[in-house]
């Protein structure tokens, strides 16, 4: 059976164009219209493959939803949005999603990008394969997973990419441009801000498993140090 996408859309005709792609590439799709209808539906499941989230929709917008939803799921998130401002772009990030496209967009990269996630995904779910790193850390490449302390970080694929990059070498200065090319591998033009949200919440992760650890070092005015204890 081909995988589900959710459609979160509260454009009927734009909705049905996106879907009528999505079912040309061997998708099936849903379509809900409303915030706090997608967020019961995945409360309830089943689960989708993905999910392409609009931001302005009546009942929650959908940077609402993306927070709830990651309370639970880690479901692929794609947000799609007319915001083509700065902050809602990283505000969409920090929240959990893990690509997002600007309106107006191409259906065929919506559709190449929904394919995208779904093979990150998959890699998630693949059989783990842990290589050790120092610090405790172990990396999973096919499963994009890395594990600390033996506890599974809860990573979106942006995250894994960064905090693998640092792994691979402890104590080198990154600079903030060279970590922004792993964050959007089509060079998207994004703020070295997000670089700096994304690395916000992975110390954050790194936190809930041992409190007292702070292994990513700022260096002022150039960009990050992974420290090795």
């Amino acid at each position: 059976m081909s995988d589900l996408i959710l459609v979160v859309e509260d454009e009927p005709k734009l909705a049905a164009l996106v879907r009528d792609y999505l079912h040309a590439a061997g998708f099936r799709s849903e379509w809900l219209a409303d915030g706090r209808q997608a967020l019961e539906r995945l409360k309830l499941g089943p689960m989708p493959a993905a999910v392409l989230l609009d931001v302005m929709l009546p009942g929650l917008d959908g940077l609402e939803v993306c927070r709830a939803v990651r309370a639970f799921s880690d479901v692929p998130i794609l947000i799609n949005s007319a915001r083509v401002e700065e902050l809602d772009r990283l505000l969409g990030l920090e929240l959990g999603a893990d690509d997002y496209v600007c309106k107006p967009f191409s259906p065929r990269e919506l559709v190449a990008r929904v394919k995208a996630l779904l093979r990150r995904a998959q890699g998630r779910l693949a059989p783990a394969s842990l290589v050790p790193m120092g610090g405790g850390f172990a990396v999973d490449e096919a499963g994009q997973r890395i594990v600390w302390r033996e506890q599974p970080l809860a990573l979106t694929p942006v995250e894994f990419r960064l905090l693998r990059q640092l792994l691979q070498q402890p104590g080198r200065v990154f600079e903030r441009g060279q970590l922004l090319d792993l964050i959007h591998e089509d060079f998207r033009d994004v703020s070295d801000r997000v670089v700096d949200s994304h690395i916000k919440n992975i110390r954050r992760k790194l936190a809930a498993v041992d409190g007292d650890a702070v292994c990513i070092a700022s260096v002022y005015g150039v960009g990050y140090r992974l420290d090795l204890t």
